[in-house]
């Protein structure tokens, strides 16, 4: 599964953009004998921005991440072709073809190349402490089927950069949040910080055994959130910015004590 050009220009002008809004800061690294090789990358999801500095983190470390996206995403004028050029995946999470996504996401994984870049949680968190929230056991369920290995990666920072806004975006009022925000972070330059961490074991579980995609997944999640203490030990409880566009209606299971 090779790098489509498009999108290796794509990321050339990512990591531009991550430059010029703050810093970042990129701790841990992918295992040289993972590289090549089946791969999903789980994070946590803080915000609009952080798909944007995941990429820009992978490119330092000298890996190519696609993203397994909403089909709604894949559909839009204009951004959906431009995503597909790209090789991301779809997965349509209401629909009853989620298996069948899942089942196409293995089998682009079991032909090597890029690793894909999943959400857990599937939206951004709500938790008012930008814990993650609870998730899905999908990214479990590829790892487990595909025999995949899962690399826990825990962000923070992003959410300081572009507010969460507003769902529905129908005109440029909309769009104001999202580009003073942007302005903002321009010129406040806040830290972007991404860790990597070690694969989650997952050699004693099976796809086919009850229970055990429930339990993958609760390692999963509790592997980024270990990650993520450490990189808002000045944070423990709420994130010190305050997006006033964010709800804050959900909770997390993952929370430390």
């Amino acid at each position: 599964m090779s790098t489509p050009l498009f999108w290796r220009v794509l990321m050339v002008v990512d990591r531009g953009l991550i430059a010029l809004t703050g810093k970042l800061e990129v701790s841990g690294d992918i295992p040289p004998e993972l590289l090549g090789k089946p791969l999903l990358l789980a994070s946590n999801h803080i915000g609009n921005l952080d798909p944007m500095v995941l990429i820009a983190a992978c490119r330092k470390i000298g890996v190519n991440p696609r993203f397994m996206l909403a089909g709604g995403l894949l559909d839009a004028p204009v951004m959906g072709p431009a995503l597909k050029a790209c090789g991301h995946l779809r997965v349509d999470r209401r629909s009853a073809n989620v298996g069948e996504a899942m089942h196409r996401a293995v089998e682009a994984l079991s032909k090597g190349g890029d690793p894909i870049a999943v959400y857990p949680e599937g939206k951004i968190s709500l938790d008012p402490g930008l814990w993650p929230e609870r998730g899905k056991t999908g990214v479990a369920r590829m790892a487990l089927g595909g025999g995949i290995p899962v690399v826990p990666i825990s962000q923070w920072g992003a959410h300081e950069a572009v507010y969460w806004g507003n769902l529905h975006v129908s005109g440029w009022r909309d769009a104001l949040p999202y580009l003073t925000s942007w302005l903002r972070a321009v010129r406040k330059r806040p830290t972007f910080k991404v860790h990597f961490g070690k694969p989650v074991e997952l050699s004693d579980l099976k796809a086919e055994t009850m229970g055990d995609a429930r339990r993958a997944h609760e390692r999963i999640m509790v592997a980024i959130t270990e990650g993520l203490v450490p990189l808002r030990l000045d944070e423990p409880d709420l994130p010190r910015f305050h997006d006033p566009t964010r709800p804050t209606t959900g909770v997390s299971p993952w929370r430390p004590a």
